[in-house]
């Protein structure tokens, strides 16, 4: 389970890192300087205070650092309740079936790994957007956090595998059996009509890193 002292001490960790005290972090975050005191880490009643998300927000924010950042100074199983490692391919390598098994679960070597908050689909996988086919919506860096596991509904952005290949980002607007409608995400795509038989998987986007 998620330890309490495990993110206290994340948040001391990343003031020395800093080289702030855990007042001065919290001054520099714009927050009351005696948040993060450690009489204000228990109640009267002894009993255990949290940090809230919106104060860790802004010291993430005030530090320049990311939430896979503050998750690696966690450490130890906490960690592993809010983060788990996925493996990360470029988008425009990513048009290729070694990179993917039948039902779109990643392959082979060709993949690297980054730290995305925990989700509940150990086959979750990213792919960074290269180029500027997908913007204003993507932009160049961004990781697509992509679950196969994932029910699909109307409207879901998903990512696809069409039957030569192509890896394609778009927005479902319908599917049946034999079929499924796809509306492009900007001006440049089109929207389209695949045949089921066309297509080797769809997969869900949950997020993206930007």
């Amino acid at each position: 389970m998620l330890k309490h002292s495990d993110v206290w001490r994340a948040i001391d960790s990343l003031a020395a890192r800093n080289s702030l005290s855990p007042s001065g972090l919290a001054r520099k975050s714009g927050l009351d300087p005696t948040t993060f005191n450690k009489s204000k880490r228990t109640t009267q009643q002894n009993k255990q205070r949290w940090p809230s998300t919106e104060s860790i927000a802004k010291i993430l924010f005030a530090t320049n650092s990311t939430l896979a950042e503050f998750v690696e100074l966690i450490g130890g199983e906490s960690a592993g309740l809010l983060a788990q490692r996925i493996p990360v391919l470029d988008l425009s390598q990513a048009a290729s079936n070694e990179h993917f098994d039948h039902n779109g679960h990643p392959r082979g070597n060709a993949w690297d790994e980054t730290l995305f908050a925990h989700i509940d689909d150990p086959a979750a996988y990213g792919l960074e957007v290269t180029g500027s086919l997908y913007e204003p919506i993507y932009s160049d860096g961004d990781i697509l956090l992509i679950s196969p596991a994932a029910d699909l509904r109307r409207g879901d952005r998903v990512a696809l595998m069409t039957l030569d290949h192509q890896i394609l980002i778009k927005e479902l607007v319908r599917s049946s059996p034999l079929k499924a409608e796809f509306k492009g995400l900007t001006s440049a795509q089109e929207d389209s009509v695949l045949m089921t038989q066309d297509v080797v998987w769809i997969a869900r986007i949950l997020w993206a890193s930007q």
